[in-house]
């Protein structure tokens, strides 16, 4: 008789749970909630990328004179054995710089360049100047790109992975599109930052239902290696497997009461 009272609330519970999971809504899913028409929000201060140790930069100088230009656009086939120069000169690219872990970049000519914490058009300006007073170039023009700058974005995303910074100030919201959104079981109030400062990880929290919390955040603005993660809520993390691969569907346990009730029957018949 016990046994039969034991198996049929398990029955109940599993039937309860079921309907739990399956009526329960997340809350709070819509983004920068009160906006309205015409309102207008302060955002942090705009930061451009700044260059960092282990970047690696193009670094393109044109000229009047192209032949003396060329003599700062290093081609891949310079640097790689084996390929051939008419290849190389056919795709169009050249060396990518890797910035050093003392910030530095060593440039043709000029030697040893200090490139950490400038900005783009900073290190372009530089590198100009520095071909002018020491007579090398009179009228050179530099455009400095990054080659590897990326953002990771994790969790309860659409499509998580890693991602290219197309653009300077690249912002949250931009980063979470590349990923598809969040899921709707994605938790909009604690979007977690983490970003690398003076050595050490810095985590930035942001309430994506709040225009205040998203666009004063210091993490509004993305920079260069900068992980993005969403935590799934409560209902999700419920559904997960004990080894989190998977996710425990109403189905299942549906299929788990349904098990158990021709069990009862054939014990109890």
């Amino acid at each position: 008789m016990k046994l039969k009272q034991f198996i049929l609330a398990t029955f109940v519970v599993t039937l309860q749970y079921v309907a739990f999971t399956s009526c329960s809504s997340p809350k709070n899913i819509a983004y920068l909630q009160g906006m309205g028409n015409g309102q207008e929000q302060t955002i942090a201060i705009q930061r451009r990328l700044t260059v960092k140790p282990d970047d690696k930069l193009s670094i393109i100088v044109s000229s009047k004179d192209p032949e003396l230009a060329q003599m700062f656009n290093l081609a891949v086939s310079q640097q790689r054995i084996g390929q051939s120069s008419s290849s190389s000169a056919s795709s169009g690219q050249t060396v990518a710089y890797t910035v050093g872990a003392n910030g530095d970049i060593n440039y043709p000519l000029l030697g040893k360049i200090h490139a950490a914490g400038m900005t783009r058009e900073e290190l372009a300006e530089a590198i100009e100047q520095r071909l002018k007073t020491e007579g090398l170039l009179k009228d050179p023009i530099v455009i400095v790109e990054f080659q590897n700058a990326t953002i990771s974005i994790l969790g309860d995303v659409s499509s998580p992975g890693e991602y290219p910074i197309d653009r300077d100030n690249l912002n949250l919201l931009q980063a979470i599109s590349k990923a598809g959104d969040l899921q709707i079981s994605g938790q909009r109030k604690n979007v977690m930052v983490l970003r690398q400062e003076d050595g050490k990880e810095v985590s930035y929290l942001v309430d994506l239902t709040d225009p205040k919390s998203v666009m004063q955040s210091p993490a509004f603005h993305l920079q260069q290696n900068d992980i993005i993660y969403v935590e799934p809520n409560n209902m999700r993390k419920r559904q997960s497997t004990i080894n989190g691969t998977s996710v425990l569907t109403p189905g299942f346990w549906i299929s788990i009461a349904s098990f158990i009730a021709s069990m009862s029957v054939l014990i109890f018949k």
